[in-house]
């Protein structure tokens, strides 16, 4: 699997503070991310952060930075908001996966730390409300909301990217408020 797909051809997101430059993230080893530039131009892709035989401990984190920085970059430097899905336990068990638990533990731990460094306010959104944003219903399955994003005109390669543009979409409506 390639490390990074990104899909170019979007449609343009309109929304009324044309300056909004929006960092969205679904967190986890193969992380989906969407940005919106100053411009409403929206991008989106999928990038796996597997460990390789070769990989020190840090290395999954210092490839997260280094992509967050990327996405930084490619937005003209400034992203003034960073949505990403807020995973949560159900009840007072622990997460049904601990290895899955951890590795979203040290993603969330460096785009906290990504965002105090830049000044970038940070915004946890739930599962279920990213989901009844985008496709009306709370506990939607991963299928429907890649069919979700390919009706509204996006040509997303797995689950993850279409999760970070449906957070992308739940962060814009909240933005513009």
């Amino acid at each position: 699997m390639n490390d990074l797909v990104t899909e170019f051809d979007v449609p343009t997101v309109e929304v009324a503070q044309d300056t909004l430059c929006i960092l969205a993230l679904d967190l986890g080893t193969q992380l989906g991310w969407s940005t919106r530039d100053a411009n409403g131009r929206v991008r989106h892709g999928s990038i796996s952060f597997h460990p390789r035989k070769t990989d020190a401990a840090g290395q999954r984190w210092l490839r997260f930075s280094a992509h967050l920085s990327s996405l930084k970059r490619e937005v003209g430097g400034e992203f003034h908001v960073a949505y990403y899905e807020n995973v949560m336990a159900h009840g007072t068990r622990e997460h049904p996966n601990v290895v899955a638990a951890h590795v979203y533990g040290g993603f969330l731990a460096c785009l906290e730390v990504f965002c105090d460094i830049n000044r970038i306010r940070l915004e946890p959104v739930s599962v279920t409300s990213v989901k009844k944003s985008w496709t009306g219903r709370g506990n939607c399955n991963k299928d429907a909301m890649v069919d979700e994003a390919r009706r509204r005109g996006f040509k997303v390669v797995d689950d993850n990217a279409a999760d970070s543009l449906a957070i992308l979409h739940y962060a814009i409506a909240k933005e513009i408020e």
